[in-house]
């Protein structure tokens, strides 16, 4: 069965279940006793090791059958959940989104075998259970059939008698068929499927025992039975039984519905005599209407379908709002169409401007929820925290807790998918250089668990996310000795630099106040990756911290990187888009104002002396011989900094698409992108993180 057309699918659901499983475990570690959590947690392993078999991913089943083992025996009472079994449940895990990252780049997942982890469950299980060398938890308790086998007679209800009875009068065949597994099978619902789908091409199968829910879910022993019509001989259906790999043997009779049903004929019956009530638990079993084997099909690639529903991953309200929206737009169209046949009437009473304002609105409503579907909480990325905290906390030999708030905060999808590294990067940072040692805390006076926070919430047009601790905040002395060891900064602008202005030195490249460098934090990177991935996406990063209480590093993003809200402006001939964001006045300065610090123009604003960036110069726009007697000054931030752009003319405010130009044009990051104006004209929009 080709099952690649599967392998996004794949890839989606097992991502989930990791996810799943990281988090519970984690539950699990600190409330052994959470039946919930042990529960949830059989699932998400039973679901992944079915997933794995089906695509034919045999070393990542047998880890997640091994993992699944203990699982079910924790799930029964007869071992506990140790920290050792916590430590190997979370290497399986590892293991795991191994296999899944090397799926995803090669559609293989590669020969890796893991045997030390598996080797180390088989071990757990082995003490927590007080045996020696205990079989596979999964093996029935009743011994193998021997090969001779005898197939069990099924009792049939009134309307799959009458059925079976039909199918003899018009010459069919009427088989009761038992098929016995491998005991060394890992996954006997796929097999019983196979099976299912081979008898399903030769005819009818009206009766299952399991019933075919029960066999999905693995709640059967090594052998199943059923009754299929079909016009095939006995031997045909044997061979095809047989082609399915791991079926140990099966037993096929011809039915025989002449005797009372309720009495199974002598002989027929596998199980030993005296067992009469398995023939009674049979029929019970089989109380329900039996599924086909079509139903069987349906059932078993179900939640392969359901995958594909659930990946679009988009609200179904804001599909409705999209669809209305579309609807008025069309009605839009339909109004100007009205309008153009008939523009002589339409001129009088003024209904053109009527339809171009109702045009206007349904736009500016379609974006927005265009925006809407675009937003992702932030969650999808934060999730897989906790996990690396705690086992930082192992590393590191450091008692730690990670305290996380605004989770379900939204962000563009371009925007969550950069986040995730320069987050784990403060993260690390916080666990490695901010918090001190167990012992260091006690001896200040602190907790001796230390404290990290992850706070996501949102402000105006922009998300903010706090990464703070309680730790021993940044030592502004140290850096600045630092700073002027490595020859970062002069003496002369050490005594002139604020206490900001220094612990700004920590993103400057490679720049790193550890004594030693670690493979937690640090690596010879320093903080200028994560300063540089959050101005590339049109953010910024600034930092608050007191020595002895801690450090919190606030990183400010933009909702949206598709369409955003500009202020056009004109240098010469050209256009220029500033981001409204950015911007936080508009002043008119006279030439009398502009004063030199450093033989560089400032101007002081309400108590603040802020730079002044001649834009057609650092753009090279050529310009009238023409002096101005005043200037239009676009007073613009970075975090709290401040400069003021000089511009020609104010066009006006404007909503704008970006469209990226990083291939066309290599320049020095001062342009971010473009946009298409109205009259087709390109203006280019500055990036004001860059200018600052």
């Amino acid at each position: 069965m080709d099952v690649s057309q599967y392998l996004g699918i794949f890839i989606d659901e097992t991502r989930g279940h990791l996810q799943e499983l990281n988090e519970q475990i984690l539950i699990l570690e600190k409330e052994p006793e959470n039946e919930d959590t042990i529960n949830e947690i059989f699932r998400a392993a039973h679901s992944l090791k079915g997933m794995a078999g089906t695509m034919g991913y045999k070393r990542m089943q047998r880890l997640t059958h091994d993992m699944e083992n203990v699982f079910s025996e924790i799930r029964n009472g007869k071992m506990k959940a140790t920290p050792n079994l916590i430590d190997l449940l979370f290497r399986g895990l590892d293991a795991l989104e191994s296999y899944l990252d090397i799926i995803i780049n090669t559609q293989d997942e590669g020969t890796e075998d893991n045997q030390d982890i598996i080797d180390g469950l088989q071990k757990v299980m082995e003490e927590g259970l007080g045996t020696a060398a205990p079989a596979a938890p999964a093996a029935p308790v009743s011994p193998a059939p021997e090969p001779a086998v005898q197939g069990k007679h099924l009792v049939l209800l009134e309307h799959e008698l009458l059925a079976a009875q039909k199918a003899k009068e018009e010459g069919d065949n009427v088989f009761e068929i038992t098929v016995f597994i491998q005991q060394s099978c890992i996954l006997k619902a796929a097999r019983a499927f196979l099976v299912f789908k081979a008898l399903e091409e030769m005819g009818d199968i009206i009766k299952s025992v399991p019933e075919v829910q029960d066999i999905e879910d693995e709640k059967f022993e090594f052998d199943f039975s059923m009754i299929l019509l079909t016009k095939k001989t006995q031997e045909e259906v044997r061979t095809a039984i047989l082609n399915v790999s791991e079926i140990k043997d099966v037993a096929i009779n011809l039915a025989d519905f002449s005797t009372a049903q309720q009495t199974a004929p002598a002989g027929d019956v596998s199980a030993p005599a005296g067992e009469a009530p398995a023939s009674q638990g049979a029929a019970a079993a089989a109380a329900a209407p039996a599924p086909a084997a079509k139903q069987a099909q349906a059932q078993a690639k179900a939640p392969a379908k359901a995958a594909v529903n659930r990946s679009v991953r988009v609200d179904i309200e804001k599909l409705d709002d999209l669809m209305n929206l579309v609807s008025e737009l069309i009605i839009a169209k339909n109004g100007l169409a009205s309008v153009n046949n008939d523009g002589e009437k339409t001129a009088r009473d003024g209904s053109f401007n009527e339809q171009i304002e109702y045009l206007e609105r349904v736009t500016t409503n379609l974006h927005q929820s265009v925006m809407k579907v675009r937003m992702v909480p932030i969650e999808s990325v934060v999730n897989r925290f906790p996990r690396m905290i705690r086992d930082l906390s192992k590393k590191l030999g450091k008692k730690m807790d990670l305290y996380m708030t605004g989770e379900d905060t939204e962000l563009d999808r371009t925007v969550i998918d950069e986040i995730g590294d320069p987050l784990m990067h403060l993260l690390r940072n916080a666990a490695d250089h901010g918090l001190e040692s167990n012992e260091e805390r006690i001896r200040l006076g602190k907790q001796e668990v230390g404290s990290i926070f992850l706070d996501a919430y949102q402000e105006g047009n922009n998300v903010v996310i706090e990464v703070r601790d309680d730790g021993a905040g940044i030592d502004v002395e140290k850096v600045k000795q630092k700073a002027l060891s490595k020859g970062t900064i002069t003496e002369e602008q050490a005594e002139a630099m604020t206490d900001k202005e220094i612990i700004d030195l920590l993103f400057r490249p490679s720049f790193s106040t550890a004594e030693k460098i670690s493979d937690v934090s640090g690596r010879g990177v320093g903080l200028d990756v994560v300063k540089t991935k959050i101005e590339a996406l049109g953010g910024n990063i600034e930092t608050k911290t007191t020595l002895g209480e801690g450090s919190n590093f606030i990183i400010r993003l933009p909702l949206t990187l598709a369409i955003i809200e500009t202020l056009m402006v004109e240098l010469g001939n050209e256009k220029y888009a500033i981001p409204l964001g950015s911007i936080e006045t508009i002043e008119d300065i006279a030439l009398s104002d502009v004063k030199y610090v450093q033989n560089k123009e400032v101007i002081s604003l309400r108590g603040s002396v802020i730079p002044l960036i001649r834009l057609d110069q650092v753009l090279d726009v050529e310009h009238t011989d023409e002096e101005p007697t005043s200037l239009t000054v676009v007073i613009v931030k970075k975090g709290d900094k401040q400069a003021g752009l000089i511009v020609d003319n104010l066009i006006g405010q404007l909503e704008i698409v970006i469209k990226s130009i990083g291939k066309y044009i290599n320049n020095s990051k001062l342009i971010s992108g473009a946009t298409i104006l109205g009259d087709g004209e390109v203006a280019l929009i500055l990036d004001v993180n860059v200018l600052v």
